[in-house]
């Protein structure tokens, strides 16, 4: 059933990385580089680049998510015993192109048929975020890829969000925000978004200002929630 919390939204705007795509897609090149250290080197790196990206903000530090990604990879090579800054290199491309989930295709076919705008808002850099659309043969189905780099700080700051308002030319409340991180969810929703939260991974909610109207497994859902027909 269609959600009439939803009925005045007109645009749907995704995080990317965790949201349209995998991020531990990248595990199978880091298992074929470090063996059996691949499990913690992935969760460490992930881990690692949502730290640094809050902490940058803090500090008022800023550098792209690129840099950033290279540093928690930095990292978590290091905790595993690794130095190789070839393989640090040959890991950081995977992050170019990375797998979408399995839904993400029909998903943003149905929306756009609807006459839906779509549009991704990440903390990604420019390039890492074109990279990864074409690869993942998203970029016909997207209205507009906004990045941080707009506003030289990431998520959650409020100032990020705005972009989506400001570019769209959308009231917040006309824009369905999407994120697999619950801290995003949070941060979107106390913006003024219209906030399904996308629980890929099982997460417990934030005890945050901020709350999802609703929480998917999966996108597969969004579409009955707006009344789109698949």
């Amino acid at each position: 059933m269609p959600d009439p919390d939803l009925k005045t939204v007109k645009a749907c705007v995704f995080d990317a990385y965790g949201t349209l795509f995998d991020v531990f897609s990248v595990a199978a090149g880091v298992r074929e580089a470090v063996g059996d250290k691949a499990d913690s080197v992935t969760a460490q790196w992930r881990q690692k680049q949502l730290e640094y990206s809050w902490l940058r903000s803090l500090m008022n530090a800023h550098a792209d998510f690129w840099q950033v990604t290279r540093d928690a990879l930095d990292f978590a090579l290091s905790a595993a015993g690794n130095d190789d800054p070839a393989l640090r290199d040959r890991l950081l491309d995977l992050y170019l192109s990375l797998a979408p989930y399995p839904e993400v295709t029909s998903v943003l076919s149905a929306l756009k048929r609807a006459g839906y705008r779509r549009a991704i808002l990440s903390n990604g850099a420019p390039a890492m975020l074109d990279a990864a659309v074409r690869s993942a043969g998203l970029d016909g189905l997207l209205d507009d890829v906004l990045s941080v780099e707009e506003v030289g700080v990431f998520k959650p700051a409020p100032a990020v969000y705005g972009i989506a308002v400001d570019r769209l030319g959308l009231a917040p409340q006309q824009i369905c925000f999407l994120s697999s991180n619950a801290w995003d969810a949070a941060g979107a929703a106390y913006f003024g978004f219209r906030v399904v939260w996308v629980n890929r991974f099982g997460q417990v909610r934030e005890r945050l200002p901020g709350k999802p109207l609703h929480e998917l497994k999966t996108l597969e859902a969004l579409p009955d929630l707006l009344g789109v027909a698949r």
